[in-house]
Parts: C-alpha cells; sequence; structure tokens
C-alpha cells in the first residue's frame, strides 16, 4: 500500500482551523498513518485536559520531516525530536513547537481514536 501525502484525507484541522494544525490520515490496518503540520508557537497540552494526567494516552512512531517538537511525559521528561530524527513518543505525552514542523506518524488507531474526538469536542468550544 501506497500513498502521497498531499492524497491523505484531512483529518483534523486545516490551515484555517484554530489551532492552525492540519493533520492528514488514513487507516491501513490496524494503524492509521498522519502527516501532522503543525504551526510555530503550538502547544497541544489545553486540548489534552480531560484524558487521564492530562496527556495524549496513544504511542506514536515517525520520523520529523522538518522542524521540532519538544515533548514532555508524564514523568517530568522532556526531549526534542528535530527534523531528520525518527521517534517513539510513548502513552502520557504532550507537545509543543518553537518552530512550524511537519512530519509523518504511525499510531494504532483503536488507541488514536478517542484521543482525537476528545481533541475535537475541545477545539469545537
Amino acid at each position: 500500500m501506497h500513498k502521497k501525502a498531499e492524497a491523505l484525507e484531512v483529518e483534523m484541522g486545516g490551515r484555517l482551523g484554530k489551532t492552525g494544525m492540519e493533520t492528514k490520515a488514513e487507516e491501513w490496518g490496524d494503524l492509521t498513518i498522519r502527516h501532522i503540520t503543525v504551526p510555530a508557537h503550538n502547544d497541544v497540552t489545553d486540548l489534552l485536559k480531560g484524558l487521564p494526567g492530562d496527556l495524549c494516552q496513544c504511542p506514536h512512531w515517525g520520523l520529523m520531516l522538518s522542524g521540532s517538537i519538544h515533548a514532555r511525559y508524564a514523568d517530568g521528561s522532556e526531549e526534542l525530536t528535530q527534523a531528520g530524527e525518527y521517534y517513539y513518543w510513548p502513552p502520557g505525552h504532550t507537545g509543543w513547537t518553537d518552530e512550524e514542523a511537519s512530519f509523518v506518524e504511525f499510531s494504532p488507531t483503536a488507541q488514536l481514536l478517542p484521543v482525537l474526538e476528545h481533541m475535537a469536542r475541545k477545539m469545537a468550544k
């Protein structure tokens, strides 16, 4: 299976959305592949409030294409994922950007959907 990023369906946001984030996604088997662009100075922490620990509870594997993203975990540790790096973010994380970032991510669909539904409800307010 293969597809160009621009051919993926818009999942959430869009350049004109409240957050400025744009996610395009498609389910492939038990995983959801996503191409995500996040503007500079974006923090998803507020969108995660109300989830267990106020953190994303879905694991993600991916590749940072451009820019960088800071991740903070439930234990308080932080790390920076930069362009050209592969990553794994375990359940129990949040993130923010200092600069625009673009990345490809793979996540288990069953764990991702509750997080996306929660974020969508928060963005609708």
